[in-house]
């Protein structure tokens, strides 16, 4: 499932939730789903970059990040 459907997925249940009929439990669960899909890939996407940042000091030198525990 690509990013962009996941996306579109939970923006109609999102939609669907606001109305007076709400969501079933089954639609409850599959957003639940779809949101930790996204959040997934979002920290995916900033861990990956950030594996790839390097801080340039004055002198020229670079630094690669170091990662926190």
């Amino acid at each position: 499932m690509d990013m962009n459907s996941v996306i579109a997925r939970i923006n109609e249940l999102a939609a669907k939730a606001k109305t007076e009929q709400g969501l079933t439990p089954e639609e409850l669960a599959e957003r639940d789903k779809l949101r930790r899909i996204y959040i997934d890939s979002v920290k995916a996407s900033l861990t990956g970059q950030l594996d790839n940042t390097y801080i340039v000091r004055p002198d020229g030198t670079k630094t690669k990040l170091e990662k926190k525990s």
